[in-house]
C-alpha cells in the first residue's frame, strides 16, 4: 500500500519508509486531523462574522470606527485561513515534562479552546527557534517540518541530550535540503528553519535603531521581514491599525520578489514599496555626475530645500488695513502671526488654506462686530475700527451670512494681498528654480562651493534618481498644489448647495401647517449646512509618520535618502538591514557612525556570520574580489558545498549555457548579470549587477565586460553578483 494511503498528511519518498512508522508520526497524525477541522470551523465562523459586519449599519461615530476595524481584521484573518490548510503548521517542540507544543503561522484553538497551533510570534514559542545544544532552553525535542502541495514531504528531528548536546536522526534532511533547494520567482517560505541567531534578532525590542549586518547569504532579508511579522503582532503601537510599519527595499525587482512572505507570515499590516516609489515622481535617468551626485546626496541639501520654501512665506511685520466693501478692516502684526502660527508643523499650501480661512473668519466676525453690532437705527454708523467715509452696509442682509464670505472669498484685492505674504507653491517647480539659479544656491545652500554650485546648475532641469529626496522634501515641505483648487471648486460647489438647499428649506417652511412648526428649525445655518455633503480627500500611502521602519539594503543610502526616510519615522524606532562590502559608494564609517550622523540614537549592531545560501566554492571565489579593495570585509562562512566548482566560459557560449540549463532543470530560476541584450525568459532573468541585490537564482552567469573597470565599485558589483548564486556560477569572459 503506498504510503500516501497509510498516512494521509505525509508523503514522505522511499529513502525516507524508517521515518514514515506510526511510532514516529502517528501522534501528528492525529493532531493534523483534529486541525484540519478547525480550520474548517474557523474560516466558516470568520466567514459569517464578516458578514455579519458588513452588513451592520453604522454611517458615523465610533462605531463606524470600529466596525471598519473589525471589518478589516477579520477579512485578514480570512485571507490567512484560505491561503493555508494543514501546512500552517511548521513544526512541534517536546518539553522536559513531556508537554507537547505545535506551532503556525496563527494561533488555533477547537470548539473547546484547546490550543492546537501556537502562534510562532508568542512568547511560549520562542524556545522552538532558540534552543540549542548547550542550552535546549526546557526543551526534550523540536521537529521542523518540510511541506509541499500540502503534504510533508520530510522532517527533521533534534534531540537535546542532557550532555549539552543536539543530535539528529537525519541532520542532512530538511535544513539541509531547504537551503539547497531550487529557487522560485517569489522568495520561499524559511520560517520552520529560522536559526537561533536569527530568531534572537527577530524578537529583539523595537526601541532604537537596530542594525542588522552581514555578509550575503547570511539571511538578513529573512531576518527583516520576519521582524516585521513578529513587530505587527508584538509591539502595541503597530496593532493599532494597518500601515504602522514601512518596509523599504532597495529597487522593483526585490519588492517583487519578497511581497509574498510577509502574507504567508500571517501579517499584511505593513506597506512595502522601492526606495524610489516614495516619492511618486518618474526619473528619466541615473545621475552620473560625481560632484553633483554628491552635492544632491548631502543630507543638507534637504535643509536648503526648506531654506527656500522659507524664503516665499512674507508674513506682514505691520498692521495692515484691508479694504472690503463694508469698509477697511485693520488686521494686526500679532494677528498676521497667528494666522500663520502653524507654519512650522503643516505644509506651507495646507498653512495658506488654514490661514486663508482664518482670515475670512477674522473678517467675517470683525464685520459683524462692528457694524452688525450697531444700532442701525443711529443712522447706520460703523463701529470704529473701520475707516470713515463708508456709507452703505451692503445689499442683502438677513440672518445668512453667506453673501459676506462669499463676498471676501471673491474679492480679487484681498486674494492678491494674501498671495503676496503666503503664495500658492508648486514644489516641483520650487526645486526646478532652486537648482537652476545660483543665487538661491547661495542663499539657501551656503555651504556649497562655487565649483558645486556650477556643477549643480549645468546638470539641468531633468530630475534624476538623487533628486528623489530632494523632490520628497519640497513636496513635505510644501503640500500638493492642487489640494488649493479642488477646495476652492469644491467650496463653489457647496454654495451652489447651500444656495439651493436654501430654497428648499423657505419651501418647506412655507408649506409647514404643523401646530409646532418643527420646519422652522431649518432656518439655522448649523441644520442647513448639515444637509450638504462634504469630501475627504485621499491620502498618500507613504507619507505617515510610521511606528518603526524597516530598510534593507541600506547600505547604499545617501545621507538625503536617510533623511527622506526618517521624516516618516519619527520615533527613530528602525531595523536597518545591510552589509558595508556591497556598498558601491565608499563605506569607511562603522555603522554607528554613519547612523548617528543622520540623526539615529540608541544604535544596536547585531551581525550575523553564517552563509546559508551561497555554496562554499562560489564564496571561495567571491572573497578575494571584495578583499581586493576593502580588506576588512565580513565574509561569511557557507554551512555546504555543492561539489560543483565555479565555472569559466566564453562570452559566445552564453546562450548555449542557459539552453542547457533549462533542458536539465525542471524548476529553479536563473539570471544572467551584464548582458543587456539578453533576453529574458520565463525562469530566466536578465538584469545588472545593481537590479540583482537582494536576490538569488540557482544559476547565475555572469558577462564579465558588463560590470567592466577595476575599481572600487566595480569589485563590489563582481562581489555581489557571485554570491547570488544558489547551485553553480558561470563566468563569461572575451
Amino acid at each position: 500500500m503506498p504510503l500516501e494511503d497509510t498516512h494521509p498528511v505525509f508523503d514522505l519518498p522511499e529513502r525516507l519508509r524508517r521515518k514514515a512508522t506510526a511510532e514516529l508520526i502517528g501522534a501528528d497524525e492525529r493532531q493534523f486531523e483534529a486541525i484540519r477541522a478547525a480550520l474548517a470551523v474557523a474560516e466558516e465562523r470568520t466567514r459569517r462574522r464578516l458578514d455579519a459586519v458588513r452588513r451592520e449599519h453604522a454611517s458615523h461615530g465610533q462605531r463606524a470606527l470600529e466596525r471598519d476595524l473589525e471589518a478589516r481584521q477579520l477579512s485578514a484573518r480570512l485571507r490567512v485561513l484560505g491561503r493555508f490548510g494543514l501546512d500552517a503548521c511548521i513544526g512541534r517542540m517536546v518539553a522536559d515534562d513531556g508537554t507537547v507544543t505545535y506551532l503556525g503561522r496563527f494561533g488555533l484553538a477547537d470548539e473547546q479552546e484547546e490550543r492546537l497551533l501556537m502562534d510562532w510570534r508568542a512568547p511560549a514559542s520562542a524556545p522552538f527557534f532558540a534552543a540549542t545544544g548547550a542550552d535546549p532552553l526546557g526543551l526534550r525535542s523540536r521537529r521542523r517540518y518540510r511541506w509541499r502541495a500540502g503534504r510533508i514531504v520530510d522532517y527533521w528531528d533534534e534531540v537535546f541530550t542532557a550532555g549539552g548536546a543536539a543530535t539528529s536522526p537525519d541532520d542532512q534532511s530538511a535544513f539541509i535540503a531547504s537551503l539547497a533547494a531550487s529557487r522560485s520567482p517569489k522568495m520561499r517560505d524559511v520560517l520552520a528553519t529560522l536559526q537561533a541567531d536569527q530568531d534572537a534578532i527577530i524578537r529583539a525590542d523595537a526601541h532604537g535603531a537596530r542594525v542588522v549586518t552581514g555578509g550575503p547569504g547570511t539571511g538578513k532579508t529573512v531576518v527583516a521581514l520576519h521582524r516585521a511579522a513578529y513587530l505587527l503582532y508584538s509591539d502595541a503601537r503597530l496593532r493599532q491599525d494597518s500601515g504602522e510599519l514601512l518596509f523599504v527595499g532597495p529597487h522593483r525587482p526585490y519588492v517583487d520578489y519578497v511581497d509574498d512572505v510577509l502574507p504567508g507570515l500571517g501579517e499584511d499590516g505593513a506597506v512595502v514599496c522601492a526606495i524610489d516609489e516614495l516619492v511618486s515622481a518618474r526619473v528619466s535617468r541615473v545621475e552620473t555626475d560625481a560632484t553633483v551626485r554628491r552635492c544632491k546626496g548631502d543630507g543638507r541639501f534637504v535643509d536648503a530645500v526648506d531654506e527656500a520654501v522659507r524664503l516665499w512665506q512674507r508674513v506682514p511685520r505691520r498692521t495692515v488695513g484691508v479694504d472690503t466693501a463694508w469698509g477697511t478692516v485693520p488686521v494686526t502684526t500679532a494677528e498676521w502671526a497667528e494666522l500663520f502660527a502653524d507654519a512650522e508643523s503643516q505644509p506651507h499650501n495646507v498653512v495658506r488654506r488654514n490661514a486663508w480661512e482664518a482670515l475670512l473668519d477674522l473678517l467675517e466676525s470683525r464685520i459683524d462686530e462692528e457694524v452688525r453690532g450697531e444700532d442701525r437705527d443711529a443712522g447706520g454708523s460703523r463701529g470704529a475700527g473701520f475707516d470713515d467715509g463708508f456709507d452703505a452696509y451692503g445689499a442683502g442682509w438677513d440672518d445668512d451670512d453667506e453673501p459676506v464670505r462669499e463676498a471676501l472669498e471673491n474679492d480679487d484685492e484681498l486674494r492678491a494681498l494674501f498671495d503676496e505674504a503666503w503664495p500658492l507653491l508648486d514644489p516641483d517647480a520650487l526645486l526646478r528654480g532652486l537648482l537652476s539659479s545660483p543665487e538661491m544656491l547661495r542663499r539657501c545652500a551656503g555651504w556649497l562651493t562655487d565649483t558645486d554650485i556650477r556643477a549643480v546648475v549645468a546638470a539641468g532641469a531633468g530630475f534624476t534618481d538623487v533628486d528623489l529626496p530632494l523632490l520628497d522634501a519640497a513636496r513635505l515641505a510644501v503640500g500638493d498644489p492642487r489640494a488649493e483648487t479642488d477646495d476652492r471648486r469644491a467650496a463653489q460647489e457647496a454654495a451652489e448647495a447651500r444656495r439651493a438647499m436654501s430654497d428648499v428649506v423657505t419651501d418647506l417652511i412655507a408649506s409647514d401647517g404643523g401646530d409646532l412648526r418643527i420646519m422652522s428649525m431649518l432656518r439655522g445655518q448649523d441644520l442647513r449646512r448639515t444637509l450638504v455633503e462634504t469630501r475627504t480627500p485621499g491620502t498618500d500611502p507613504y507619507v505617515g509618520p510610521f511606528a518603526h521602519l524597516i530598510v534593507d539594503e541600506a547600505q547604499e543610502l545617501t545621507d538625503a535618502q536617510w533623511r527622506m526616510l526618517l521624516r516618516r519615522c519619527p520615533s527613530g524606532s528602525v531595523t536597518i538591514v545591510g552589509d558595508r562590502a556591497q556598498a558601491r559608494g565608499a563605506f569607511a564609517e562603522s555603522w554607528t557612525e554613519r547612523l548617528e550622523r543622520v540623526g539615529l540614537r540608541r544604535i544596536e549592531v547585531s551581525t550575523l556570520t553564517v552563509n546559508y545560501r551561497t555554496p562554499a566554492e562560489v564564496m571561495d571565489a567571491a572573497a578575494p574580489v571584495i578583499r581586493a579593495v576593502l580588506p576588512d570585509a565580513d565574509v561569511p562562512t557557507s554551512v555546504r558545498r555543492t561539489g560543483s566548482p565555479v565555472a569559466y566560459a566564453r562570452r559566445a557560449d552564453l546562450a548555449a549555457i542557459v539552453d542547457d540549463w533549462e533542458r536539465v532543470t525542471v524548476e529553479g530560476t536563473a539570471v544572467v548579470i551584464g548582458d543587456p541584450s539578453f533576453p529574458r525568459r520565463e525562469r530566466v532573468a536578465s538584469l545588472d549587477a545593481v537590479s540583482v541585490k537582494g536576490l538569488e537564482f540557482d544559476l547565475v552567469v555572469i558577462v564579465s565586460e558588463g560590470i567592466a573597470g577595476g575599481g572600487f565599485t566595480e569589485a563590489v558589483d563582481r562581489y555581489v553578483a557571485m554570491t547570488r548564486a544558489t547551485q553553480q556560477l558561470v563566468i563569461l569572459e572575451g
